[in-house]
């Protein structure tokens, strides 16, 4: 694919999340500025006992969250413990205990990392009521919360941050089913198989036997993207045929990835009364953004080896129909976000391009970020940039009126940090835990045999094998997926075993609630606050000046705490 082609593409789809920005983010302040209940709505809440008028304090609001993902995992542990003896399971056994904690907390923390092949694992039911459904209430959850946030700096003198239900209600029935049902009967006009066909075996016309999947796929495939949840129907996620079955439906994945996130800084702007300020955090996201794909693209589109070279670029791991740059959009998208879906393998890029993949997790996933987390995530930067540049000035650090003092900044630091801390703890654990050398598939021997080795020589080699930087690489990606709640991974871990499926169950659980209790704990500080009137002396966090220390502030935060661990591994490979 020609670079105008590839360039064309990447326009196209900005355009038309530039189209949708305005009335989609306007839409969505709306619903959440609304004391309107839909019919759907007061029906849903008299069957749950909910009152819609309530408020919530932020401990509260926090524990909703709390019990609502913990019936979350029990009941979807459940059905994947069972599935063999509940209907259209077809024929697929119940998921081990260990890889059903691993799935069951992924997709209730909007991770969707999948130790396992959806199309061997999974029976439909599973798919449907189980995972799908994680897809919107897990998506859901993150909306609510950012909302919450947005309440804490546009509310004064309050205890309330709003109702967890009613924002989770409102998330799922206003904004992402409806999407979803749209885009689900666009999806099946091109292509997307939806059906409850179970696999079947057909003869080829060359004598040859081929089996044809089946399944409800269009329906999950939709809101996998638009969720930021990421989980694919198929094993090969978002490049298998059946999924996308052409370049016009991969650029349509990629709109759906970026259109709510995008345009949820617009609702912030409106909700807050200051439009300019919600172009400020989309301008930080946007920098963000278009740095790290200028990056990729020019990495991988460097033919520096000489089958490189013969390609034109570099086509390892790379789905033929779309390209090189199409397939470093998708991966830019899917890593500045918390998705996780692929349409090329991770893992084939270059040494520096998977740094690059690596960086835009370790940087939070804020341009433009997952459904919600994206927004909240930018918005702790920019608290922290506030406090900064208050530091730097000597005056009393303010955001939208805001005072940022010590309570303030200590929540906010505890955000930035839970992330770094699960995902350099778990890579440091997993490099040291027996059995990690059989889990990968790069590893390098410290001695070499001279064609003459015997069986001890052979014994010594072994006891010295050890990992080398792409090895190291895919144990911190796949950390720092799960700490990140992305999901994607690099294909040459296999993380289907015990110490894996635990540990990184334990990093996507406290990597999604305790940076949420970080959040709704400041949510509730800010409304609190008497608002401040703006002074001369106050620093305006409109202006390209404050987007440029945000991003700043973004890029030192991630170069501080990861840069050792990236020298060791994909730094280090990308120099060899």
């Amino acid at each position: 694919m020609s670079w105008f082609t590839g360039i064309t593409q990447i326009l196209l789809v900005l355009a038309l999340l530039a189209a949708a920005h305005v009335p989609l983010g306007n839409y969505m302040a709306r619903v959440f500025l609304s004391e309107k209940d839909t019919r759907a709505e007061a029906l849903l809440y008299r069957l749950t006992g909910v009152d819609p008028s309530s408020q919530q304090r932020w401990r509260t609001y926090f524990l909703s969250v709390l019990g609502f993902t913990a019936v979350s995992l029990v009941v979807l542990f459940g059905l994947l413990r069972l599935q063999h003896v509940l209907p259209l399971s077809n024929g697929k056994a119940g998921v081990p205990v260990d890889q059903a904690i691993n799935t069951a907390v992924s997709f209730v923390t909007n991770t969707n990392w999948q130790s396992y092949s959806g199309e061997t694992t999974m029976g439909f039911l599973a798919q449907m009521a189980g995972l799908a459904v994680q897809n919107f209430v897990s998506a859901a959850v993150g909306i609510a919360v950012a909302v919450a946030l947005i309440r804490g700096l546009m509310r004064s003198n309050s205890l309330f941050i709003g109702n967890f239900w009613v924002d989770l209600t409102r998330s799922t029935l206003r904004i992402l089913l409806p999407i979803s049902v749209l885009f689900a009967i666009i999806y099946m006009g091109l292509g997307v198989i939806d059906n409850l066909t179970p696999d079947q075996v057909v003869h080829t016309v060359t004598g040859g036997v081929q089996t044809i999947p089946g399944g409800p796929d269009a329906s999950q495939e939709v809101i996998k993207h638009l969720g930021t949840n990421g989980g694919g129907f198929f094993n090969a996620n978002s490049a298998h045929p059946l999924s996308a079955p052409s370049a016009l439906v991969n650029l349509a994945n990629i709109f759906l990835i970026l259109l709510i996130p995008s345009a949820l800084p617009r609702t912030f702007g409106i909700m807050v009364g200051s439009r300019r300020q919600g172009w400020a955090i989309l301008a930080a996201m946007a920098t963000f953004f278009v740095l790290s794909l200028a990056a990729v693209i020019a990495l991988e589109t460097t033919t520096t080896s000489p089958a490189s070279q013969a390609a034109g670029a570099a086509m390892e791991g790379r789905e033929t129909r779309f390209g090189i740059i199409p397939s470093a959009f998708f991966a830019v998208a899917t890593t500045l976000t918390s998705t996780g879906a692929i349409d090329s393998a991770h893992s084939s890029y270059s040494g520096l391009g998977g740094a690059v993949l690596m960086i835009n997790m370790m940087i939070g996933e804020i341009a433009p970020g997952g459904v919600g987390s994206g927004l909240y995530g930018m918005l702790i930067v920019a608290i922290i940039a506030v406090f900064v540049c208050g530091l730097m000035v000597g005056r009393t650090p303010e955001f939208l009126g805001k005072r940022i003092g010590r309570t303030e900044i200590t929540l906010a630091s505890t955000f930035i940090l839970v992330s770094p801390a699960l995902a350099l703890i778990g890579t440091a654990v997993a490099t040291l835990w027996p059995g990690t050398l059989d889990s990968v598939l790069n590893t390098t021997s410290a001695i070499q045999s001279a064609g003459h080795a015997t069986a001890q020589s052979a014994q010594t080699a072994a006891q010295a094998t050890q990992l080398n930087p792409h090895a190291l690489s895919e144990i911190l990606y796949a950390f720092t997926s799960a700490a990140n709640n992305n999901g994607s991974a690099f294909a040459g871990l296999n993380a289907n075993t015990p110490f894996f499926n635990i540990a990184l169950a334990i990093a996507m659980l406290l990597g999604r609630l305790v940076p949420i209790g970080a959040v709704l704990a400041l949510a509730g500080e800010l409304a609190k606050q008497t608002p401040a009137e703006a002074s001369p002396g106050t620093l305006p966090t409109h202006r390209p000046l404050f987007v440029g220390v945000v991003v700043g502030i973004g890029f030192v935060i991630s170069a501080l705490t990861f840069l050792p661990v990236l020298a060791l591994g994909p730094i280090n490979e990308g120099l060899m």
